[in-house]
């Protein structure tokens, strides 16, 4: 059995997901560092008797479930400070009509940082980042100190003095969006641009006209297809400048690359681009007002498809629950992560002191069938808006399922690659692999397509009541 035949919602791809077979106690340090690693960065789930990468349940007797339970807790006290915030929770299941037992472990996000591991009187900090748990770098150990403050990056103090000839892109974009006013010092002292004694804030320093660090740093994508692995890349451009130039950037890239089309109605012609322009500026504003500024050597992501436009922030919303893939924009409530930079954008009338440009998108693809729906996902390292391409009829293909490569079955079908790739992250019903492929749940398709896959290798089955579940073999198939 797998773990997701008893965990029905679970994200086997997530980077908030560790399982252990059991708690090594010759190498404690081994899976501390985890705990300390979801602490640090935005939580996750630990599961003890769940065997690593293929998520196979070991479990445990009732007994010696209670033993592990004892020893984390009792580890974790000794060897972690502050204590993260944890629920343990014991999942019951059965095999051969006895009852096995797995733990799983539910981190919170510590609220005070760094959650320092010490072990063998060696103090260490580390870090969940993209799946892996490493020792936390010089940067991270610093943005998380000032986080534990709840001190937002664009308002601290720079060492740099305002100039009024240093701003004249803000003030062109102030006044081209506020019906020719002009932008007043006055204006600028009340929201913070600058403090009494004539310093910026760090936020303000993005805005002058000879700012080029990687702060606002951007880059802008076009692929041929629907997939960044193995689709050609058309064109990668990036740019390094003020925050209104980067805004202006990112719209012109767009807008000059994206289709142009046209609807027949009974009696007249409608035109058509691939993204409304609202839409498209207020998915650019969004990701440049929340983006988070602690993160270095990172960017705004701008990724045009042939079926869609993605535009990833770095940073997961602030102070606000981790997304999985939404259509309700309307009903996400993002909290600003800059007030200063907020700020601003509302001055120049661009941003909504009330936030509602998701609502604003909403608006835009009203009128659209359920394939061309916009939505959004947000992870613990970024969040990401997609937005349909209006003039391509399918809508949104299918991206859920990777792209994968494999030696050919012996007798195989046209069907093998989709249900391969279909159960590599996680095991599926047959129902649900029929569904996905469009075809009927039928003896043909269990005989010719999965038991042929099960009997070479590449499909394992198990069942749970009378229920078959199948899942990709990866030791027979690759991710390219």
């Amino acid at each position: 059995m797998y773990l997701e035949e008893i965990i029905g919602d679970i994200k086997l791809e997530s980077d908030r997901l560790e399982c252990k077979a059991f708690l090594n106690r010759d190498d404690i340090l081994g899976w501390l560092k985890s705990i300390a690693g979801f602490a640090n960065a935005s939580g996750g789930d630990f599961y003890i008797g769940v065997e690593d990468k293929t998520n196979k349940l070991i479990g445990f007797d009732r007994k010696a479930a209670d033993n592990e339970r004892n020893y984390f807790n009792n580890k974790v006290n000794e060897h972690l400070t502050p204590r993260p915030e944890m629920k343990i929770s014991f999942i019951r299941y059965e095999v051969h009509e006895k009852e096995r037992f797995i733990l799983k472990v539910s981190v919170e996000e510590s609220n005070i940082k760094p959650v320092i591991l010490k072990y063998k009187n060696i103090p260490s900090i580390f870090m969940r980042r993209d799946g892996f748990t490493n020792g936390a770098t010089y940067e991270e150990i610093i943005e998380m100190s000032i986080k534990s403050k709840n001190t937002q990056y664009d308002i601290l103090t720079s060492d740099i003095k305002y100039n009024s000839t240093k701003i004249s892109d803000l003030k062109a974009f102030y006044k081209k969006n506020n019906n020719g006013k002009d932008l007043k010092e006055k204006a600028l002292r009340s929201i913070g641009f600058f403090n009494e004694d004539g310093y910026l804030s760090n936020g303000a320093v993005l805005f002058l006209d000879d700012y080029e660090g990687k702060k606002t740093e951007v880059q802008c994508s076009v692929f041929s297809g629907i997939h960044k692995g193995s689709d050609r890349v058309v064109t990668i451009n990036r740019f390094n400048g003020n925050i209104v130039l980067t805004i202006n950037y990112i719209i012109d890239f767009v807008s000059q690359r994206m289709n142009h089309g046209m609807i027949k109605l009974e009696d007249s012609r409608v035109n058509v681009d691939s993204y409304p322009i609202r839409a498209l500026f207020e998915g650019v504003i969004n990701a440049v007002a929340h983006r988070d500024y602690y993160l270095d050597g990172t960017q705004i992501q701008v990724d045009m498809f042939k079926d869609r436009l993605e535009i990833s922030s770095p940073g997961g919303f602030y102070r606000g629950e981790k997304l999985g893939k939404t259509y309700n924009l309307s009903g996400i409530i993002s909290k600003r992560r800059n007030e200063l930079i907020s700020g601003i954008l509302v001055a120049c009338n661009v941003m909504e002191a009330a936030g509602t440009g998701f609502d604003k998108i909403m608006e835009e693809y009203a009128a659209v069938d359920e394939a061309h729906k916009p939505y959004i996902y947000s992870k613990s390292d970024h969040f990401t808006l997609v937005l349909p391409d209006l003039t391509y009829d399918k809508g949104i293909e299918d991206d859920t399922s990777p792209v994968i490569s494999f030696v050919p079955v012996p007798n195989g079908t046209e069907q093998d690659k989709k249900v391969l790739a279909f159960c590599y992250f996680k095991a599926r019903k047959v129902s649900e692999i029929a569904q996905h492929l469009g075809i009927s749940d039928s003896t043909y398709f269990r005989t010719k397509v999965l038991n042929n896959l099960e009997k070479h290798g590449y499909l394992e089955k198990s069942k749970i009541s009378r229920a078959a579940f199948y899942k990709t073999n990866r030791d027979m198939v690759n991710i390219e």
